[in-house]
């Protein structure tokens, strides 16, 4: 039971313990809109009581919607054996693995998920995983600055505005450069890009499918930054990759994306995963970490950190970054979901989320007051509707429907926009009753 005081003198007493001589001088720091309303607090109550006060309050929220929402976090199905072993202790206990004749199950984990993220992205050398999406793209772009000695960056207007808001945010007071290309839905604009496109770029960095669901094909974009010492950014949406070109095949010198499509919850926003690779040349320029295979005095196989860029372990002026640490559990399901599925099942899972989102594209071709706008596109989309995209979301709830993100909630000009995503758990009958529910709002 917790002890609420209710009499002056006990308050009083309590403040003069602490050095204070009223309530307002102990709030005195805290502004007057953030102060607590009131101290009239309820008596305690047990821990069951709380419980089923909690329920009470949680079953208010709407948690069954058939969710068509993406935007770079998307509604994947988990399998529960990633749970299983991911939820062991020995693998979510530890902290990180500074002492490898301890740890060697936590890198050899590691040391999977990098081998992982190569063959899924085609590149050569993998760090030990990062944040998010946001923070490996903001990473691979000092990673070009380094490389290059240069100071403007080129982004394209199709790369999420969230990352793109956190590569801002990060940046706003270093001495660079950062040419925004203006958002555009359909495929890359190559000649804007090709405007700015100079000897002075460190790197563009553009991302496949975009924000708004299209793929592209930046091979020729790639050619053209290599020509002038540019390097190329790309961020991936992983489950793509099982049908689409990966970056290495396309010339990218830097792949990052988000990983939480890789068996990792939505939740509220996190913890997630951010991974970063890169061609082998650009080894000693990654943020982070790097797991190495090794053998002991004995000739047996082990593995160590062959990589540390925090100034925490090296010379202050070699350091690449200030990550000083990984998102190893999030790593850990990735490579978990990876190896469950396999090759041949990654690709399934590749299909029937293109499928699924070509069934639902086709139902809305033709239907009055809402236009497809993208093509070729992956598992999302963008349609254009002849009324506001938030109204429309907002009626949609109510029929039990997350049907999309309102782009113009980043996009001054787009607000008629609706950004759709049909990952493989959206069944037949839920895809009809989007396209079906999405009508009736639309021309009501």
């Amino acid at each position: 039971m917790s002890y609420v005081p209710h009499t002056r003198e006990e308050v009083e007493e309590m403040l003069d313990a602490i050095g204070v001589s009223s309530i307002e001088e102990l709030f005195k720091d805290i502004g007057l809109a953030l102060r607590p309303r009131s101290f009239n607090l309820p008596s305690g109550r047990s821990e069951f009581e709380v419980k089923e006060h909690l329920e009470r309050i949680s079953s208010k929220n709407n948690a069954n919607l058939i969710s068509f929402v993406g935007g770079g976090f998307y509604d994947h199905y988990i399998p529960s054996v990633v749970d299983a072993i991911a939820g062991r202790s020995e693998f979510y206990t530890p902290y990180t693995p500074y002492q490898p004749e301890c740890s060697q199950g936590t890198l050899q984990a590691i040391y999977e998920y990098q081998t992982a993220i190569c063959m899924l992205t085609d590149m050569d050398v993998s760090n030990a995983s990062l944040y998010d999406g946001g923070t490996a793209l903001f990473e691979a772009v000092m990673m070009s600055l380094r490389v290059t000695g240069r100071k403007k960056i080129i982004i394209d207007g199709g790369v999420n505005p969230i990352y793109k808001h956190m590569l801002f945010t990060h940046t706003k007071n270093l001495p660079i450069e950062i040419i925004k290309i203006p958002p555009h839905v359909g495929q890359t604009n190559r000649d804007e890009i090709y405007r700015h496109l100079d000897e002075d770029t460190a790197s563009v960095v553009l991302q496949d499918p975009n924000f708004f669901g299209t793929i592209d094909e930046h091979s020729d974009i790639a050619e053209r930054a290599h020509r002038v010492g540019a390097l190329i950014i790309e961020s991936v949406y992983p489950i793509s990759l099982g049908l689409i070109k990966t970056p290495g095949s396309m010339g990218v010198d830097i792949a990052v994306g988000e990983g939480q499509s890789l068996g990792i919850p939505l939740s509220f926003g996190g913890p997630y995963l951010g991974f970063l690779a890169c061609k082998r040349e650009f080894l000693r320029r990654m943020p982070g970490r790097i797991v190495g295979e090794t053998v002991d005095i004995e000739g047996e196989r082990g593995f160590v950190l062959t990589l540390q860029t925090r100034e925490q372990h090296i010379r202050r002026q070699r350091a690449t970054s200030n990550i000083c640490t990984n998102s190893a559990l999030c790593a850990l399901r990735a490579v978990i979901f990876l190896s469950l599925l396999g090759k041949n099942g990654f690709t399934e899972l590749s299909k029937l989320n293109y499928e699924k989102s070509e069934f639902a594209k086709d139902l809305l071709k033709g239907k009055p007051g809402i236009e497809v706008l993208n093509s070729p596109t992956f598992n999302e989309f963008t349609v254009r509707l002849k009324r506001d995209a938030n109204e429309v979301v907002n009626r949609m709830i109510k029929e039990g429907i997350a049907a999309g993100i309102p782009i113009g909630r980043f996009y001054e000009g787009m607000e008629n926009y609706l950004l759709i995503a049909v990952t493989e758990k959206r069944k037949k009958e839920e895809i009809l009753r989007l396209c079906e529910a999405l009508n009736d709002a639309v021309n009501l």
